[in-house]
């Protein structure tokens, strides 16, 4: 076992460079042995196809035991088996069956016109301004909004969802902009996002309706239905994921598109797809850094022998810099085809909201291109202080209004 950089350790994507070490691990040693104290240490995953193999070995890798580092083991064994991202077959197809109703890509394209509602207004409120901070005004409300429709939050009560959720991932703790009361205020608006969808799951028994909330209550999984505690788990999995993506994927790809003019121009003129520009920055923003798993068998993982109950993280990050698959990995290219990126994983685990987060992406990307002539960052860009999501607290910027 080797004592590598702990790939894991959250100023690494705050102030670091991850980027190089992600490149000198996937030359020396794609699978390797990583410390990371206080726990007993873990496999990391840095290259593409050793990632696949996990992605898609079911039986060798259990999701039960938790799906990142650092998480509270009391809260995985709480949530274990019962929430979606937390279990194996046969609990996780049947959950899977029954959230996906609001998830298949028919459905999210009737989403696509309440997306523009959205967002246009707010855009058009940035370009009034002098500088706007683009995760919390722009970025962080699309998300929040749209999820509100798909649990059919009554609309007298979302502007306060909204609102709750901006808090609950909003800025972290640690930053040069942070308090000492963020912790406290996000904690607090977690638990009452918690609270508010306990009584609309009691409200939903009593009135069901044709939302996820509804298809979790109503839904059989092997002849027996959902408890509260479990339909409110998938509550909270749908919250978290729908906003992480979004939030943070088109904040790092704004970046993007700033540090590269000539892909901006390319999207503005309509020179490249508009599903191959969603696709490069997904892959090129990787918002979720990780995903882990656990061997239950002894297993051989590129060039390594790895022992049952030993953890396994795959950093999709990485994976979806791997030179072997994405010629030129570190250019920023919309047109990039093919564009097998790994930012929602892969088989039984592929990300239940990826088609929401594209069409997203899609509609926030064509309205900047539409209305905005150019984009200035204009104060300190912060970075997350985290392991897992690899996002962006603060984007100070100027939109300046197209003028053709």
């Amino acid at each position: 076992m080797s004592d590598t950089i702990d790939v894991a350790d959250p100023g690494l994507y705050e102030s670091g460079d991850p980027i190089a070490v992600w490149a000198q691990l996937r030359a020396t040693t794609p699978v390797v042995w990583t410390e990371h104290p206080p726990g007993p240490g873990f496999w990391s995953v840095m290259s593409y196809e050793p990632a696949l193999q996990v992605y898609r070995n079911t039986t060798a890798f259990t999701s039960e035991l938790g799906m990142r580092v650092d998480s509270d083991p009391a809260a995985v064994k709480a949530a274990s088996g019962k929430m979606l991202i937390v279990s194996d077959p046969p609990v996780h197809p049947q959950l899977r069956k029954l959230m996906n109703s609001a998830f298949v890509p028919r459905v999210v394209a009737t989403l696509e016109e309440s997306m523009r509602r959205v967002i246009e207004p707010l855009v058009e409120q940035a370009l009034e301004k002098d500088s706007v901070d683009f995760v919390e005004e722009i970025a962080a409300v699309l998300p929040a909004a749209i999820i509100c429709d798909i649990m059919n939050v009554p609309r007298a009560e979302r502007a306060r969802m909204v609102e709750l959720t901006s808090q609950a991932f909003g800025a972290s703790v640690g930053t040069s902009g942070g308090c000492p009361m963020d912790q406290l205020q996000k904690t607090e608006a977690h638990a009452e996002i918690f609270l508010y969808y306990t009584d609309l799951v009691e409200e939903r028994r009593r009135n069901p309706g044709d939302d996820v909330v509804s298809a979790l209550i109503r839904g059989d999984m092997g002849g027996r239905k959902l408890s509260d505690e479990e339909v409110l788990l998938n509550c909270d999995g749908l919250v978290t994921g729908a906003n992480e993506t979004t939030r943070h994927g088109s904040s790092a790809g704004l970046i993007a598109l700033i540090e590269n003019p000539e892909e901006w121009r390319r999207l503005k003129a309509g020179e490249v797809d508009i599903e191959s520009a969603v696709d490069e920055v997904l892959r090129y923003t990787s918002p979720a850094l990780h995903v882990m798993r656990v061997a239950t068998q002894d297993v051989e993982l590129g060039g390594q022998h790895v022992r049952a109950g030993e953890a396994v993280v795959l950093w999709n990050a990485s994976a979806n810099r791997d030179e072997s698959v994405f010629p030129d990995p570190d250019r920023f290219d919309l047109g990039r085809t093919p564009n097998r990126h790994l930012t929602f994983g892969i088989g039984p685990h592929f990300c239940l909201g990826a088609p929401l987060a594209r069409v997203e992406l899609k509609v926030l990307l064509q309205v900047l291109a539409e209305r905005v002539g150019r984009i200035e960052i204009t104060g300190p860009v912060e970075r997350m202080r985290s392991n897992f999501m690899w996002g962006i607290d603060r984007l100070p910027v100027a939109l300046s209004r197209e003028t053709r």
